[in-house]
């Protein structure tokens, strides 16, 4: 890939001399849309964080024009004091380092009687928009001053743009460098700590090494483009730039990807190596990544239900197995933002009715699944009571006059499945394990647990099918993993509430079902059946083998087996060699794409996240 410079250039000059307030940018200011992270545009400045004064106060005709700034909020306001009525304040805030704004935001005027006033509160970052600002004070009392403008450093822990490779705890290349006229460019990153630089080598003086950073993952780079820009000094021939982060956890801006670009001095072009993100551990790696597909907006990954119902939980899991707090605001956040009613069409084909119900009774199960991992993990009762209002809505749909027993998929009652009643199994025994005195769940779980024994869901392999046909037989449908996975949870659990050893040996009946059966591994790998060949996975399919190592690891954590956890070793590592791009995203096929389409989404993602934390 090549860049041109001269335009760069000329852009740097003229952002300097604006920023030096020397001259005003040509570009006029534009409109703006709403900006929200964890709170949206227009909050008020009584409830910042905290107050800062990061650029020097203007005056303009004797009134005082300051920018205020809460770095704990990453959000801004202005201030006009010592003025008149009339007098107005505004901020702008540019994506693009002051080549443009969104102007006049939350302007407001000195109301009669008053000397001063200020503007409402506005993010300086946009995690929905995969991007990081500038924002500037201005007012107008008979003459328009801005302040300079005013960008938050990016920090993540203790390491922030600007710091000497020097004291980088390691150096690795992820991706190969470029040459360009003899000169070699290539991308440096200390893992550990998520930090980039870059190095050009066998140059000579005026040769310039930079790094891009993107939050798109390499779309684009408007505020991140030429850090760190150096040149080689008269007499050698190699020179590096300064470290910066990849994450930007203040600003909710998460699995950032960075390139090392580099010209040589006596031509325009350059030449860049591959975008590539940090891997301070695997888990945290595709934690990352899936991050940065979630809707700080909204409290989601948009576009499926379900499926964020099981990425919200594979976060969870995350945070409990590896001590990480990372993303423990977007366990609240999921929660108080879709805790509501949504209309059919908002959040998912069916209408979501308030308590994360609908008509599908599995969706359902799958969020009170993620509220009951968010109180294993903070203890806060909100999330316990959630879950038991969700499995007492299941519970309506249990129904001793069709095959005995069992839930219904739906409310239309068409369908008795093996997932539906995995996850009702699961979650009345693992309610029982948590509601002080409970005497009602327990016993349901047990009814579930005998009725799924005797139901035929469980073929005479040890494979679980995925339903019932309406004559109450086994319908020897596909034999998917999360079916298995539920059933091996649910009986585990169901043999810690009891300590009967037999709900144990079927877990394990079921497990090593899995692990010997060519249905669902293949050389040692998870394979569904959709893995295979040049089929696909539906946006469905791409989650499922994620729920069966979830509750593999928990049989693994019951049991102490040996094979157990060799097998969820086995498949963290093929995620990662075979599965992984240099951005950490990860792919449907743990195995690799094979002869078909290995699909990434954040879904393939939340899916290999649990293998990789489950492996440790």
């Amino acid at each position: 890939m090549t860049v041109r410079t001269h335009r760069f250039l000329g852009g740097l000059l003229a952002l300097a001399l604006a920023l030096a307030g020397l001259l005003a940018l040509p570009t006029p200011s534009r409109a703006a849309g709403q900006v929200c992270a964890l709170a949206c545009d227009t909050l008020d400045p009584s409830k910042a964080k905290q107050e800062t004064f990061p650029v020097a106060d203007r005056t303009v005709n004797g009134r005082l024009l300051r920018l205020h700034v809460s770095e704990a909020d990453d959000m801004a306001w202005a201030s006009i004091d010592s003025g008149t009525t009339g007098d107005a304040v505004w901020l702008d805030r540019s994506w693009d380092r002051g080549a443009s704004w969104d102007g006049l935001l939350g302007k407001a005027s000195v109301p009669s009687t008053w000397t001063g006033t200020r503007t409402l509160m506005y993010n300086v970052t946009d995690p929905v928009g995969h991007r990081r600002g500038w924002i500037r004070a201005c007012g107008d009392a008979s003459g328009v001053t801005c302040t300079d403008w005013f960008r938050p450093t990016v920090c993540d822990g203790s390491s922030c743009d600007g710091a000497d490779p020097a004291a980088a705890a390691g150096d690795t290349v992820p991706v190969p460098a470029t040459t360009l006229y003899g000169r070699t460019i290539s991308l440096h990153m200390d893992q550990t700590d998520g930090t980039a630089w870059g190095v050009i080598q066998n140059g000579g003086a005026g040769d310039e090494i930079w790094l891009d950073r993107s939050w798109d993952e390499g779309a684009s780079w408007p505020e991140g483009s030429s850090l760190g820009r150096t040149s080689v000094p008269s007499g050698a021939a190699s020179t590096r730039t300064v470290m910066f982060p990849a994450r930007d956890p203040r600003g909710l801006l998460y699995g950032g990807a960075v390139r090392a670009c580099g010209r040589e001095a006596s031509h325009q072009e350059g030449s860049c190596t591959a975008w590539a993100r940090p891997a301070p551990t695997r888990a945290r790696a595709a934690a990352d990544a899936l991050m940065a597909s979630y809707r700080t907006d909204e409290g989601w990954w948009r576009s499926s239900w379900w499926n964020s119902a099981v990425a919200l939980t594979a976060v969870v899991d995350f945070a409990q197995r590896t001590g990480r707090h990372d993303y423990d605001w977007a366990i609240a956040r999921t929660f108080e933002q879709n805790d509501g009613v949504f209309a059919a069409g908002t959040r998912s084909s069916d209408a979501i009715e308030g308590h994360f119900v609908s008509r599908a009774i599995d969706d359902a199960g799958w969020w009170a699944t993620a509220w009951v991992a968010a109180y294993d993990y903070t203890h806060e009762q909100r999330y316990l009571d959630e879950a038991v209002t969700i499995t007492t809505y299941i519970q309506q749909y249990w129904d001793t006059g069709t095959c005995g027993g069992g839930v219904w998929w739906n409310r239309e009652r068409t369908y008795k499945n093996a997932v539906t009643n995995g996850l009702y199994l699961w979650l009345t025994t693992a309610l029982h394990r948590r509601v002080s005195g409970d005497t009602v769940w327990g016993a349901r779980a047990v009814t579930a647990a005998d009725w799924y024994l005797n139901s035929g869901l469980i073929g005479s392999s040890g494979l679980v099918n995925d339903g019932l046909t309406s004559s109450c037989a086994n319908n020897g449908q596909t034999v998917w993993s999360y079916n298995q996975g539920l059933a091996v949870g649910a009986f585990t659990e169901l043999w810690r509430s009891t300590g009967d050893s037999r709900y144990l040996s079927t877990a394990r009946r079921l497990a090593d079902a899995a692990l010997s059966s060519t249905a669902l591994t293949r050389d040692g790998v998870l394979t569904e059946s959709c893995d295979t060949g040049t089929n696909s996975c539906d946006d469905n399919q791409k989650q499922f083998k994620g729920v069966f190592v979830r509750h593999l690891a928990d049989l693994a954590d019951a049991t102490g087996s040996a094979a157990y956890r060799a097998y969820l070793t086995q498949q963290a590592d093929s995620v990662w060699a075979a599965d992984r791009d240099p951005l950490n995203r990860l792919g449907e096929r743990w195995a690799g794409a094979g002869t078909g389409t290995n699909v990434q989404d954040w879904r393939t993602q939340a899916g290999a996240l649990e293998a990789l934390t489950a492996a440790g």
